[in-house]
């Protein structure tokens, strides 16, 4: 990558950019398209980056204004639905956010948005809906605001509503999550395997981050910033549920373990599960692509968001985002590191036909 090319590209906000790299700043840990529209960075404090993987990767988190971790659709209807949700999610409560609202404001037919907007970018509109509330629900806590007001502020109508979400959403109650996971206990463990290190952390309602790394110190930092201010307890030798999935996910990653049964509490947005849940049912042994995977969730042209939420996947093995690859057979991208997916794609291949479960 040309640096002094991508820097001028960032400059003038260059849309034609933004399938070749995206930048991270390194005094806010975000990272943009270069056509986004905030407010430009010093150089000294930019780094570039390849794909949404690499960004994420190392340590940065997506901008919530040009929203670089998701599909740009090239459909002129979806885009306006999209940017009128974006707008008015605020200020407009979910049951006035309606088709035929928003197929009034892209000029097309509600049936016709409905199935274009799930085609492409894999989720319905009231799906999107529910997930950007979320996202700024999530955004109000973290930057400090009470709960009431990220409620409302998140364009929720009612308490209620936001505390029914969170379970899906957040993994803890909103009060909890404002206060950085205040209240909530984590234990994790760490262990050696023939990949690398490895970090489990659950709460007491299921698996909660599965982790590859070089060294525990920059696992266990990761763990810290997603939850700062949970109680978290490393623990050597578990006697809880923990212990016994630990050594399930160990046998996994260094054995020829082919299921694993495991709870989580991990937050996602309902694409991003749907597409987990398909990389679940992927065999031991084989792999699919991603236009695949688009494809079996009914979301065809959604092959970049279905990238993304491999991207996101929390739970290394667990969820076998390692099972995804490209169209041409090349491995695409992986959280933990290229080598460690070869490494278990190969050693799956070779146990395929062992009978362990």
């Amino acid at each position: 990558m040309n640096e002094s090319v991508a820097w001028e590209s960032v400059l003038q906000r260059d849309p034609s950019a933004d399938d070749r790299f995206l930048y991270g700043v390194t005094t806010t840990g975000i990272y943009c398209r270069p056509s986004c529209p905030s407010r430009r960075p010093k150089r000294d404090n930019v780094a570039f980056f390849s794909s949404v993987e690499a960004a994420e990767r190392a340590g940065f988190r997506a901008c919530q204004r040009c929203r670089p971790n998701r599909a740009k659709s090239s459909n002129r209807a979806v885009t306006r639905a999209r940017d009128y949700i974006d707008a008015h999610i605020a200020d407009l409560g979910e049951e006035r956010i309606t088709l035929e609202v928003l197929g009034e404001e892209s000029g097309v037919s509600p049936y016709h948005l409905q199935r274009k907007f799930k085609e492409l970018l894999g989720l319905t509109p009231a799906e999107y809906v529910r997930a950007r509330k979320s996202e700024l629900l999530k955004g109000e806590l973290k930057r400090g605001e009470t709960v009431s007001r990220a409620t409302y502020g998140a364009g929720y109508s009612s308490s209620s509503r936001v505390y029914g979400d969170a379970a899906k959403t957040l993994g803890m109650t909103p009060a909890t999550y404002r206060r950085g996971g205040s209240g909530a206990h984590i234990e994790y463990v760490t262990a050696k395997t023939l990949l690398g290190t490895l970090l489990v952390a659950a709460t007491d309602r299921g698996v909660c981050a599965v982790t590859l790394g070089d060294d525990e110190k920059s696992l266990e930092a990761a763990l810290e910033r997603e939850y700062p201010a949970a109680t978290r307890t490393r623990v050597a030798a578990p006697a809880s549920a923990l212990g016994v999935w630990v050594a399930e996910i160990v046998e996994a990653v260094d054995g020829d373990r082919k299921r694993l049964d495991i709870p989580f509490d991990i937050q996602a947005s309902a694409f991003q599960w749907k597409v987990w849940r398909e990389l679940q049912k992927i065999p031991f042994g084989e792999t699919r692509s991603y236009s695949e995977i688009a494809d079996a969730i009914g979301s065809p042209k959604a092959v970049r968001a279905v990238a993304n939420a491999c991207a996101n996947n929390r739970a290394a093995v667990v969820i076998p985002c390692h099972r995804v690859i490209r169209q041409s057979g090349s491995l695409g991208g992986y959280r933990w590191g290229l080598e460690r997916k070869q490494r278990l794609l190969e050693k799956e291949r070779a146990n395929r036909g062992k009978h362990t479960s």
